[in-house]
């Protein structure tokens, strides 16, 4: 299923990057989660490409995207979190207090998107951004945030793949190291693969917009694509206890599912595109000074006809 330089178990250790002996910055007497961090930082970034992407579309402002970003995120974060008790739940079956406690680990992304992605799209209509042209400015912006949240798995030393005599290698320490290994083994580094997979994803995403232009919402599309196939071998290299279905992880199938989902959706959108000038909501402010503007001169119609009213039509409804 992967090349064999991917599945290569160790024979001798030629190169390999330690992990980290920290997981927390403590600042005074405030103690900084490293994982919380990351995804703090990721969604910093992200909101930051939304905003400009809107911005240059002139379609929305920084405000906006971190206005849409505060409940998005949020939702995103409930819905991985779920995700990921759903998932695992034999972690949790005789532990229900570590449910919520997200600075331990423990965020699947499909439930993250699943959410995160349709509140965000309808907090955006509501700010009079379309769907379609808020879902072009923030696929890019996705994957950026997911490129940086996971090095906070980095520092929590999980989710590592199979043991690997690679000059990347990542060692894990005896406390965070799997059952069945060996002190001194080292892993696949996951989360760089991914991270590094979701940071190409973003200049990729980029660079099909720029130079083609798709409809509008049809970067979602690709996005979820993308994602989906770089979730697909990255999860095939991870040896965490995981759910399986006919020899493949549960979020590989899904990960499938994603790849399919969203090849659909782009096909149905490449035969009805819809282009930026068909955008409902594209010239939403220059409609809105028309209203003003036919509001100005309705009044001043209005106000002329009672000025030239003369003394003798004064009288005559006097009498009447």
């Amino acid at each position: 299923m992967f090349p064999s330089f991917l599945s290569s178990a160790p024979t001798g250790v030629l190169a390999s990057f330690p992990s980290p002996s920290f997981n927390s910055i403590d600042i005074g007497p405030l103690s900084l989660n490293v994982y919380g961090l990351a995804i703090a930082l990721g969604v910093v970034a992200a909101v930051w490409l939304f905003g400009k992407r809107l911005e240059e579309r002139e379609a929305g402002t920084p405000d906006d995207a971190s206005a849409i970003a505060i409940w998005a995120v949020l939702a995103g974060v409930i819905g991985a979190r779920l995700y990921h008790v759903i998932t695992d739940w034999d972690r949790f079956t005789d532990n229900y207090g570590a449910i919520p406690k997200l600075w331990e680990g423990g965020l699947g992304i499909p439930g993250g998107l699943a959410v995160g992605i349709p509140v965000g799209l309808l907090l955006a209509r509501s700010k009079g951004i379309s769907m379609p042209m808020a879902a072009t400015c923030a696929a890019p912006a996705i994957p950026l945030a997911q490129a940086i949240g996971r090095w906070g798995n980095y520092f929590n030393q999980e989710l590592y793949g199979r043991a690997t005599d690679l000059p990347w290698a990542v060692e894990i320490d005896d406390a965070h190291l799997l059952s069945g290994f060996e002190s001194g083994t080292t892993f696949h580094p996951t989360f760089l693969y991914e991270s590094l997979w979701s940071l190409a994803l973003v200049f990729v995403l980029l660079w099909i917009d720029r130079k083609f232009r798709p409809g509008l919402g049809q970067l979602m599309a690709m996005y979820v694509m993308g994602y989906g196939v770089g979730r697909f071998w990255v999860e095939g290299l991870r040896i965490d206890k995981a759910d399986e279905l006919a020899g493949l992880r549960w979020n590989q199938w899904v990960a499938v599912a994603a790849v399919i989902g969203g090849g659909v959706v782009l096909a149905v959108m490449r035969r009805n595109p819809i282009t930026e000038g068909a955008d409902p909501f594209a010239d939403r402010n220059e409609m809105l000074t028309d209203i003003d503007a036919h509001a100005d001169e309705d009044l001043d119609v209005d106000e002329y006809d009672y000025d030239d009213i003369d003394d003798s039509d004064d009288v005559a409804v006097d009498t009447d």
